[in-house]
Order: structure tokens, then C-alpha cells, then sequence
């Protein structure tokens, strides 16, 4: 990305049917020198930024073989998996229709329900030796709520790496502010040989995520 002088500022036109919310969510991602360049990149979100700065601070995806992406939609961390890993086998799940990826198997269900650990492992051939993870809880604008919500999407995330990974394999996460909760730390430390917290450039500065990266599963 140009880390040359920011664009002018895009204003958004009076609109009677806008909220003030969806007002200034659309004026920031107008703004957003990183929605602009995942559009310009052919990238399905922003996100992928995310995913392509923390690989190349922790070495994600080169060596993965298999990988589960949980809370796929709209595709966009599959997107980078597969292009810096070509052979890498994908499967993602999400609530949320996902279009179509190459190599990528997808199921539109619920990440909680008791049949899906079985159906995402069982579209692999083989222990996955990654687990993403961007899932956040719809909010409700209560934040000890919305935070509860999410730390149990990732608790039940990390249960699912620890039950299926290869050993040696990763485990990366979004977590809110205040990082991992201190139950859940003390499991990936048991579980892993390396659990870091990272906020990769691509994460807004006024947003309360983080990614908790766990490297070398034990087994």
C-alpha cells in the first residue's frame, strides 16, 4: 500500500433513510485506504490484509496443507490462503452465504452446532495443521455482552483446533480488547509451544480486536 499523502476525504450525500450509524460506517469505509486497495487487489475484504500481515510476522500459511476457516464470509481469508499456498486444501464455514472459492469447500451452518466439527473435519483429508478463525458475535451494542459472546465463539474455536490439529500445527484467532482470557490462555499455553497477541497494521486503530496466534501444537 502508498504511504504516500492520504486521499481528500470523501463526503457521503444527505440521505432521510440513513441512520447516523450506517452514515459514518459508510463514511469510513470510503475512506478506508484499505477497502480501496482489497477492491483495487481483487481481495473479497479488508480483511485479507489482516491475514497477509500476520503470515508474514508469523509464517502461517506457507508450510499449511490443510486448513479450517472459521467464520469464512465474505471469503476473503480463504482468498489469501489460497493464493500464498496454492496446494493448501480449504474448508470454511459461516453462517453467511460465502460465493464460491477454488479449492475451497464451503458450509453455510452454524459454527456451534453439534454436527459441525464432524462435517469440517470429515471435508478433509487428513489432521488440518492450520485453524483460522475471524468470527465475531453479532453485537448488540452491550460491550461486557458482546465481548462474553465472542470469547465463547473462540473458546469453541480453540476446543476445535486442539481436538482436530496435526501436531506442530497453528491456531490463529480474533479476540477483543483485553486479549484471551485468562482460562483460555492458560489452555493454548498447555496446548502450544508459542501464544502471542498481535494487532496487525490492517486492524483499525479505534477497533477493539486483537488476534491471539498459537504455533506448535503439541499434540
Amino acid at each position: 500500500m502508498s504511504r504516500g499523502d492520504p486521499p481528500a476525504s470523501t463526503r457521503l450525500k444527505k440521505s432521510k433513510g440513513r441512520t447516523q450509524s450506517s452514515t459514518r460506517w459508510l463514511q469510513r469505509q470510503l475512506n478506508d485506504p484499505y477497502v480501496k486497495a482489497a477492491k483495487a487487489a481483487g481481495w473479497r475484504s479488508r480483511a485479507a490484509f489482516k491475514l497477509i500481515e500476520l503470515d508474514e510476522k508469523f509464517g502461517l500459511i506457507k508450510r499449511a496443507t490443510r486448513v479450517v476457516d472459521l467464520g469464512i464470509a465474505p471469503g476473503g481469508w480463504s482468498q489469501v490462503v489460497r493464493k500464498q499456498n496454492p496446494k493448501a486444501a480449504v474448508v470454511g464455514i459461516d453462517l453467511l452465504p460465502t460465493e464460491p472459492l477454488e479449492g475451497v469447500t464451503i458450509f453455510q451452518m452454524d459454527f456451534m452446532a453439534d454436527e459441525a466439527p464432524a462435517a469440517l473435519a470429515g471435508a478433509l483429508d487428513g489432521a488440518p495443521d492450520l485453524v483460522i478463525s475471524d468470527m465475531a458475535a453479532n453485537t448488540v451494542g452491550h460491550k461486557q455482552t458482546d465481548h462474553l459472546r465472542t470469547m465463547g465463539l473462540v473458546e469453541t474455536a480453540a476446543d476445535f483446533a486442539i481436538e482436530h490439529l496435526a501436531p506442530g500445527g497453528a491456531f490463529v484467532a480474533k479476540v477483543l480488547a483485553g486479549g484471551t482470557d485468562a482460562d483460555l490462555l492458560a489452555l493454548l499455553k498447555k496446548h502450544f509451544t508459542s501464544v502471542k497477541h498481535a494487532k496487525p497494521p490492517a486492524s483499525r486503530k479505534d477497533s477493539s480486536e486483537w488476534y491471539v496466534i498459537a504455533q506448535g501444537f503439541k499434540g
